[in-house]
């Protein structure tokens, strides 16, 4: 007989939340199917870039967070509201300059936050936690 398998745990995010302060740096709690759930406080704005070859979901925890598109057109998410921005669109996460908005972010493993832009906010390697 075999040995039965060990259960998955639950994740309690406002735990994970509490293990880091360290804004704009995604911090893995689980992977999945080449891809990972992390978790990111945020305030302030990032920056503009894309991701060529794959989707992107946010999704807050807390707080009201912005994603701006080229245009000018924004959508506004609010604690447990999802948005999914599609593969090559050019956009920018922000917040009120006086709120930390922490979120959940999906991703594939493979992901630079920052998409092909580097700048001074890009994450080579996501603590995981």
């Amino acid at each position: 007989m075999s040995e039965p398998s060990k259960l998955p745990s639950a994740i309690d995010l406002g735990h994970k939340l509490d293990l880091f302060d360290k804004q704009w740096t995604p911090h893995r709690i689980a992977t999945f199917d080449q891809h990972q759930l992390v978790l990111a406080k945020v305030q302030g704005e990032f920056v503009w870039h894309d991701h060529a070859d794959h989707d992107e979901v946010f999704l807050p925890v807390n707080g009201t967070l912005w994603i701006d598109f080229e245009g000018g057109e924004s959508v506004e998410l609010g604690p447990g509201q999802v948005l999914v921005v599609p593969a090559g669109v050019a956009h920018r996460p922000r917040t009120r300059p006086e709120e930390e908005v922490q979120l959940l972010i999906i991703d594939p493993l493979t992901v630079q936050h920052t998409g092909a832009m580097d700048s001074d906010r890009t994450v080579q390697d996501y603590p995981t936690i």
